[in-house]
């Protein structure tokens, strides 16, 4: 768990290895013809395993039914392009701050901004510019279902990978994003343009998902689903809501952690998902 004082959250998926981490989801038809919460589960955990090195990561994601996997990575930015006989699946590796320092110095880089449709994060763009070549030739004929996923910053890449997929001449046309704990990524005249089927989780007191501020007008995208303070993913009002936050916030400091980073982690948001796809 994290506190003020610098307490360490639970151990970081990259320090991990494969046989450390459990998967739930196995793919043996179309994507698509998974329900909306099995669809999140196997994005959640895909993003989980974008984590891992890729030497752990690809014997994992051939578990779950991918024949092909390809890692791409360029300049510390990273992604895996997991495919199937019908689905093509591109899921850009995050942050793991596992520091209250290093969540602060990540919420700081958060402001810087760059002028493109509408206004997009500088520094979000700039880890999408370093994969984005290899990503387009790859995708250029591609006329299978293509889907985008990732958490942290791994999310606000795949939404800008997404939107560049939309806008660009290639073949392929994303069928969706979905993303957890992202950060906002542009202003409403980006995101309007970019017009891209965004499944957007968040877990109670996440803070990522707060920033860059709405005062520089940065806007969420797509449809908020939320896990609430119990682990339980819960249709609540925005006044609902904010009262489970309240009550999340005060029962992670009579736990002795600080909730709006502890929320962050991957593993809570597939802990959640297991739980209602079980239901």
């Amino acid at each position: 768990m994290s506190k003020r004082t610098g307490v360490r959250n639970p151990d970081p998926i990259s320090l991990k290895v494969a046989s450390e981490i459990d998967i739930a989801s196995k793919i043996d038809s179309a994507i698509h013809r998974l329900s909306p919460i099995e669809q999140s589960l196997l994005f959640a955990e895909i993003s989980m395993l974008a984590y891992l090195p890729d030497s752990e990561a690809t014997p994992v994601f051939e578990k779950v039914g991918f024949t092909d996997v390809r890692y791409i990575e360029k300049d510390g930015s990273q992604a895996y392009e997991l495919s199937t006989e019908t689905d093509v699946v591109v899921a850009c590796r995050g942050t793991e701050p596992n520091e209250w320092n290093d969540i602060k110095a990540d919420a700081n880089a958060f402001t810087d901004l760059a002028e493109t449709v509408g206004r997009v994060h500088r520094g979000f763009k700039r880890e999408v510019d370093d994969i984005w070549p290899t990503l387009e030739e790859t995708l250029r004929d591609e006329s299978r279902d293509v889907w985008f996923c990732g958490h942290s910053l791994g999310g606000a890449m795949a939404q800008i990978c997404a939107g560049r997929c939309q806008l660009s001449d290639i073949a392929a046309v994303p069928r969706s994003v979905t993303t957890f704990g992202s950060p906002r990524v542009g202003t409403k005249r980006y995101i309007q343009h970019a017009n891209v089927r965004h499944v957007r989780w968040v877990n109670n007191n996440d803070v990522v998902t707060r920033v860059p501020p709405r005062w520089l007008r940065y806007r969420h995208t797509g449809v908020l689903h939320y896990i609430d303070r119990h682990g339980e993913v819960n249709r609540m009002s925005k006044s609902k809501r904010a009262a489970d936050r309240s009550a999340g916030f005060w029962a992670g400091l009579k736990q002795r952690k600080f909730d709006h980073f502890s929320d962050h982690a991957i593993a809570g948001y597939v802990t959640a998902l297991r739980r209602a796809t079980n239901r």
